[in-house]
């Protein structure tokens, strides 16, 4: 029985599944071979050296994201479908992060989303300096609720304490009970994002 050829898209599919259990560390070639059942010289005639194929994998998941699409009559709320959109892909890809940060391709992973982001900064009427900080503030909103989501994930769960009877229970007992219970992330991402839209696009009108 003929052996079945290996293919470059096996050889990126094997890294990515690597990268996303064991994080960018763990992918060797050596591994990776091992992995695939196949000689590490196959591996580098496929995809090259070790940086070559972070970079393939980094540019694999751009395509995988693709163009984003906003959605929404107003520039706020087309800005928030496009945070929500790109926060969804990263954590449907946590590996994604640390693999870029590592090959300082953080840029070219947000490309999709900025070039939409600059398409509405500019439709909201905000321009140069002013339209650049729009951007770049959604996107460090997104990553760093999506680094801290994943944080939590990772954390330890913490034994549950009886709530105690402070000031601020007494004086508003609503919000003593809600801040008791689990945060809902979805609705805290958009909450919170809306409230930066707001802020950064009332910048166009001052």
């Amino acid at each position: 029985m003929s052996r079945t050829v290996l293919t470059r898209e096996q050889v990126l599919q094997a890294a990515d599944d690597l990268v996303r259990q064991h994080g960018p560390d763990a992918l060797t070639m050596r591994g990776l071979a091992a992995r695939l059942g196949t000689a590490v010289t196959s591996i580098y005639w496929h995809v090259g050296n070790r940086e070559s194929l972070l970079d393939a994998l980094v540019e694999r998941a751009v395509e995988e994201i693709g163009a984003i699409q906003p959605a929404g009559r107003t520039p706020a709320t087309r800005i928030v479908s496009v945070a929500r959109r790109l926060r969804g892909e990263l954590r449907a890809r946590p590996h994604l992060i640390a693999m870029v940060h590592e090959r300082g391709l953080t840029e070219r992973v947000f490309l999709p989303a900025q070039r939409a982001l600059v398409r509405e900064a500019h439709t909201a009427g905000l321009r140069g300096a002013r339209a650049a900080e729009a951007v770049r503030a959604v996107q460090f909103q997104v990553v760093g609720f999506v680094l801290v989501e994943c944080a939590r994930e990772l954390a330890p769960a913490e034994p549950r304490e009886r709530p105690r009877k402070t000031a601020s229970a007494r004086k508003d007992p609503a919000l003593a009970r809600a801040l008791a219970r689990p945060a809902d992330p979805e609705r805290l991402f958009t909450a919170s994002m809306r409230a930066l839209v707001k802020s950064l696009l009332a910048q166009g009108n001052a």
